[in-house]
């Protein structure tokens, strides 16, 4: 890297003119037909918004679902203007590099910082859409669960799912058609960069804030069961609508937006591998066309796949009183998959059958090695999660026989276990696609074991619009249930004679245990996404970090020694990266295990359980979900600076050492984020066999239960979550923050780049500090009594506060400890 080209800014995109395919269709006519069919796929999302509304719902249900819906809308709306001060953090380092380094000219700056932005705005759009639709169909299906038939709690909440996924992949893929055919190929490379590093800022910050959100609400929420022994979601608990706010804001928002940069930034990393190790411009053209259409063909094959899976289990369960809500999901993963891999084989065999030695067929395998990993991985993380799973009724037998001790210790036994697993069969996936691209790869491109590790991560998301269905599906269950009890319906004067007007014969019981029974599904699907989009996260990464390595060693021809264990600024790289990761995990649960202590201090001093009043105020839910998102953004403002300023640290201090950095939290953050999501899963659906199998709510073991389950909450729903949009963001600005370095280098300002080291990392590592010491628990260690001492030595006089400020006169910097 000589510190004169602009990086991945400057590649330029083949011209897509001269390619043909099979039948003489020209290449830009397919894409062409791929955007048509991404059109078609905002449509379907569309439609099914306005279906999901017109179905019928009960007046009191409604209201609910509304209150959730503007408590999401306020929190998203804050949420936008706080990425914004972030995203000029970003936009600095883009202006600084290419405007003023690399002089690109205005234009180009422009046009990257631009990209940057319409990329953050995509993960946004996505982000609400989710949460507009999971408000509609929640109300939907708990009024669904009156008539005590399980196939509509079924149908519901996978429509909505399914809606979400098809919107998300198609707004992804449509941008990058825009970009792909619409713009000059001599512009199109920085736009792409500036996109994926938009959408990945707006996941991560996304992803780590509804994570922290949603776990204050959750652990707050779920605490009061204990303490007062009251039911869940009881609508005198003004925790519990902030509960519902947050299954959105962690498991809607941050998935949709983590799903959509997953989607951008593994596409963004396989056409810049193309670009630079593929020589021919020819080859470039035809494997861009190529991947563009399998992609679009993806999107058919998960149309298809759910419309005939919709068909097969509305006719088998149509009279139904039963039915295990987990079987069709996992029929659905395991249909989409086999129809997307034939598609695979034949969209290969019909854009690139033309090119040398069976090279299509051998794409095509290694891309169905990762579409066969989206519905395996799924599998393996039932084993680990499931209600029916031997791991779930080991940790529920454990809590009767030691309590919560117990029960935590069997659920880290299950994130052990899984970790060993799931690691072993993404080694396997992985290791495949290598064995095909021995088989002749090298004579097309350099370093093919690196493309196909990038196709592998590819085909993790072939089946995306699936992938995130399944995962959808879990907060539209959860809120259901609580929908159903917020309402007070059974209350509501005649309510039995109004809704036999309506044409339903009401099932008290039935409803609820339904409700149960596929909020179970949903914890459960909800857990086998994580997996997968963080393994794309790793396996997309080594493609990543291939864009830095053949720059610094132009193009693979020198300074080799440097990335191996004898050179020891990479071998210090890989020891720095476990210790970053590891770091982010305590700092995250940190913010939750403050905000919660806050939330459960406010709900314990406002709840009315002795008064006339069957409902919290609406008052003191706002303000309950006003403490949530402060310590949110709080949390998240900490975590990303130091994220932030950590990797221009590392990129500054040396490039190899970078390097081992980037791959060692790929690494770590793998099995770390597999323990905790699985870990987290096994202690959430063992409570909730108590629930349904065991009929045990209120007793001894079902508080053991909960408490595992508040230590999960943190594990599943944060820290593991959030690993796989830093990992991403950490590598793609990692990309502009290392040339920056080189860059500097080069033009002979080496001691001003090792000074800027030195002070990034200070700045990182105050940040570090803060988000501990600047997030703690904010009462004395006595209850009756007055001081305490910080482990750094300072002494601290402060009472316990008893009540909070009003919800007007509170700002973030007054929810940090005082």
């Amino acid at each position: 890297m000589d510190g004169s080209h602009g990086g991945e800014a400057n590649l330029v995109l083949p011209s897509l003119g001269d390619v043909t395919l099979g039948g003489g269709i020209p290449g830009r006519l397919a894409l062409v037909v791929a955007l048509v069919l991404c059109a078609l796929g905002l449509a379907f999302g569309g439609l099914v918004l306005k279906q999901l509304r017109a179905l019928p719902t009960h007046p009191s249900m409604r209201e609910i679902a509304d209150l959730i819906y503007a408590t999401c809308k306020a929190y998203l709306l804050r949420q936008g203007r706080f990425l914004l001060i972030l995203w000029a953090f970003i936009a600095t380092v883009i202006v600084a590099y290419y405007g003023f380094l690399m002089s690109l000219g205005v234009a180009k700056v422009l046009i990257i910082v631009g990209f940057s932005l319409l990329g953050m705005a995509g993960s946004y759009a996505v982000a609400w859409f989710g949460i507009r639709v999971n408000t509609y169909a929640n109300a939907r299906t708990a009024y669904a669960s009156l008539a005590g038939r399980p196939v509509p709690l079924h149908r519901i909440p996978l429509r909505a799912g399914m809606s979400i996924g098809m919107v998300l992949i198609s707004l992804e893929l449509l941008l990058m058609l825009v970009i792909l055919l619409f713009l000059p190929g001599e512009v199109a490379g920085a736009c792409f960069i500036g996109f994926a590093v938009g959408e990945s800022l707006g996941a991560a910050a996304l992803r780590i804030a509804g994570g922290i959100f949603t776990k204050i609400a959750d652990i707050g929420a779920d605490l009061m069961k204990i303490v007062l022994k009251i039911k869940e979601d009881d609508a005198r608990n003004p925790g519990v609508i902030a509960d519902c706010t947050g299954d959105n804001a962690g498991d809607s928002v941050g998935p949709s937006a983590d799903g959509f940069e997953t989607y951008g930034v593994t596409g963004v990393a396989i056409i810049t591998f193309i670009l630079l190790a593929v020589p021919d411009a020819g080859v470039q053209a035809m494997l861009l066309v190529w991947m563009f259409v399998v992609r679009a063909v993806m999107l058919v094959a998960s149309a298809l796949s759910y419309a005939v899976n919709d068909a097969v289990t509305t006719a088998r369960y149509a009279r139904a009183e039963r039915m295990d809500f987990e079987k069709p999901l996992t029929n659905l993963v395991w249909l989409t998959s086999v129809v997307s891999i034939v598609l695979t084989y034949l969209t290969s065999w019909f854009a690139i059958g033309t090119l040398t030695d069976g090279l299509w067929w051998k794409l095509a395998t290694i891309v169905s090695a990762g579409t066969l990993a989206g519905a395996l991985i799924p599998e393996l993380v039932k084993v680990f999660t499931s209600t029916a799973s031997r791991h779930v009724r080991e940790v529920v037998k454990s809590s009767r026989a030691g309590g919560s001790s117990l029960n935590i210790l069997s659920g880290l036994v299950a994130g052990n276990f899984s970790a060993y697993w799931l690691g072993m069969a993404i080694v396997g996936l992985m290791g495949a696609g290598y064995a095909i691209s021995t088989m002749g790869l090298d004579a097309v491109m350099t370093a093919p074991a690196v493309f196909a590790f990038g196709l592998v991560a590819f085909g993790f998301l072939g089946m995306g619009p699936v992938t995130i269905a399944v995962d959808s599906y879990g907060p539209v269950t959860d809120n259901a249930q609580s929908v159903y009890e917020l309402s007070l319906i059974e209350e509501v004067p005649g309510i039995d004679e109004e809704l036999r007007e309506q044409g339903v014969e009401v099932q008290w019981d039935r409803a609820k245990q339904l409700l149960e029974e596929n909020d179970g599904a949903g914890n459960t699907f909800k857990a086998t996404a994580k997996p997968v989009l963080i393994g794309t996260a790793v396996v997309g990464a080594t493609t990543m970090i291939f864009s830095i390595v053949m720059a610094l060693t132009d193009g693979l021809t020198t300074n080799m020694e440097n990335l191996s264990l004898i050179h020891p600024p990479f071998l210090l790289g890989l020891v720095a990266g476990g210790a970053v990761i590891f770091w982010f995990t305590g700092a995250s649960i940190q913010a939750v295990t403050t905000g919660a202590h806050r939330a459960v201090e406010f709900i314990r001093d406002t709840i009315r359980l002795d008064s006339s009043s069957k409902r919290a105020s609406t008052e003191d839910s706002t303000r309950v979900v006003d403490i949530c998102t402060q310590y949110a953004q709080r949390g998240m403002l900490t975590i990303f600076l130091a994220t932030f300023f950590a990797t221009l640290a590392f990129a500054f201090v040396e490039p190899y050492f970078f390097i081992g950095y980037l791959v060692s939290i790929a690494v770590f953050g793998l099995y770390q984020a597999i323990f905790m999501a699985n870990a987290g899963g096994a202690w959430d659906n063992a409570k909730k066999v108590v629930e349904v199998d065991l009929h045990a709510k209120g007793s001894a073991l079902h508080d053991a239960t909960i408490v595992g389950d508040t230590v999960g909450d943190p594990y599943k729903d944060t820290s593991s979550v959030a690993l796989n949009p830093i990992i991403k963001f950490t590598t793609l600005f990692g990309l502009l923050a290392v040339e920056l370095a080189v860059s500097l280098t080069y033009q002979g300002r080496s001691v001003l780049v090792h000074v800027l080291a030195a002070v990034f990392f200070l700045a990182s590592a105050y940040f570090v500090y803060r988000s501990f010491y600047g997030m703690r628990i904010g009462s004395s260690l006595e209850a009756d009594e007055e001081g305490d001492e910080d482990d750094a030595g300072d002494h601290v006089s402060e009472r316990a506060e008893i009540g909070v400020r009003s919800a007007e006169t509170t700002t973030t910097q007054e929810v940090g400890v005082r």
